[in-house]
Formats: C-alpha cells, sequence, structure tokens
C-alpha cells in the first residue's frame, strides 16, 4: 500500500497493492495493522455504506457536525471526482478543496479525517461508491455545503447542470455554515 498526502497533508490518497495475471487481480482494499503502520492514523470504523449513482448525479457536499465522521472512501465500479473541503476553522487549509478521481480501474481510495465536507460526482455511466466511516450516520447532524459555492470555486468536470437531491441543491455557503473548531 502506497501512501501519498495531497494538496492538504490530512487527505491521504491511498493506493493498493495490486497481484494481477492472466485471472483477473486480487488486493487487500483494507488491513488494519498496515493502515496503521503506513498512516499513523488509528481510527475505529463502525459503518461500512454503498451507492450506487447515474452519471452526472453530484453527492454532497456532507458533513456531520456533530457525531463527525472520517470516512476511507473508494470506487468498486465505474469512476467519479471525489472533493473533500477542510471546514476545521482553526486549520491552516480551511476552506480549501481537494479533488481527485477514484475509479474501478485505479482503485485508490482517499482517507477524509473528521472536519472535512465530502462529496463526488460521477464521471461514468454510472459508479458503486463504497466508505468506511468512524461514526455512524446521524441524519439530525447532517449539514449540507453548497456543491457550487463561488468563495469554494470547486472545478468540478462537469459541462451541463449535475442531478442534485433537494437537499444538495440549497445547501450552505462557506460563509454562513456551521464548522468545527
Amino acid at each position: 500500500m502506497r501512501v501519498t498526502p495531497t494538496e492538504i497533508p490530512d487527505l491521504l490518497v491511498i493506493e493498493p497493492q495490486v497481484f494481477g495475471d492472466e485471472r483477473g487481480y486480487f488486493y487487500e482494499s483494507y488491513n488494519e495493522k498496515a493502515w496503521r503502520e503506513k498512516t499513523g492514523i488509528i481510527e475505529h470504523f463502525v459503518q461500512d455504506n454503498h451507492s450506487r449513482s447515474a452519471k452526472n448525479i453530484l453527492r454532497g457536499l456532507h458533513y456531520q457536525i456533530q457525531q463527525p465522521q472520517g470516512k476511507l472512501v473508494r470506487v468498486v465500479v465505474g469512476e467519479v471526482f471525489d472533493v473533500a473541503v477542510d471546514l476545521r476553522k482553526s486549520s491552516p487549509t480551511f476552506g480549501q478543496w481537494v479533488g481527485t478521481n477514484l475509479s474501478a480501474e485505479n482503485k485508490r481510495q482517499l482517507w477524509i479525517p473528521v472536519g472535512f465536507a465530502h462529496g463526488f460526482l460521477v464521471l461514468s455511466e454510472y459508479a458503486e461508491f463504497l466508505y468506511k466511516t468512524t461514526n455512524y450516520y446521524a441524519p439530525q447532524h447532517e449539514r449540507t455545503l453548497l456543491w457550487n459555492d463561488p468563495d469554494l470555486a470547486i472545478a468540478w468536470p462537469i459541462q451541463s447542470e449535475p442531478i442534485l437531491s433537494a437537499k444538495d441543491k440549497v445547501g450552505t455557503r462557506l460563509q454562513d455554515a456551521e464548522v468545527y473548531i
């Protein structure tokens, strides 16, 4: 497993070692011992989630203000543009974002620690997205940051309007959002 910090050092791109031959391939998507040795992060994952979405669906930018979740995210079918926004007010990278392509082909994962909003845009005909969380889903604490907030200026790779849920259409701008200390 190779671990690469992004422009925001707490966000990590994880690339597994893939063993392939004419029969196909094998890789460990998660190994707690290797995870801790390579990242230095001691987190306990409590929930696994799986979503399927069609092309141009944009989910996010979501976070939980209480019961915050760290997330280890990956794509097992298709491709997405995955985004994390730093909402830690005391961070030197507060309000900055990182975007990366995750796909079934590249098998990359993104570690998103507590303190970030998260979302993704489906680039392929459809995508299946898997993620582990460090805390349980708590809808009463969920918040949505506006996906197209001009203060964030996220460079979503999209040519037309994305397909959004009702809650994602009315997300909050960063300047008005509840954030972390």
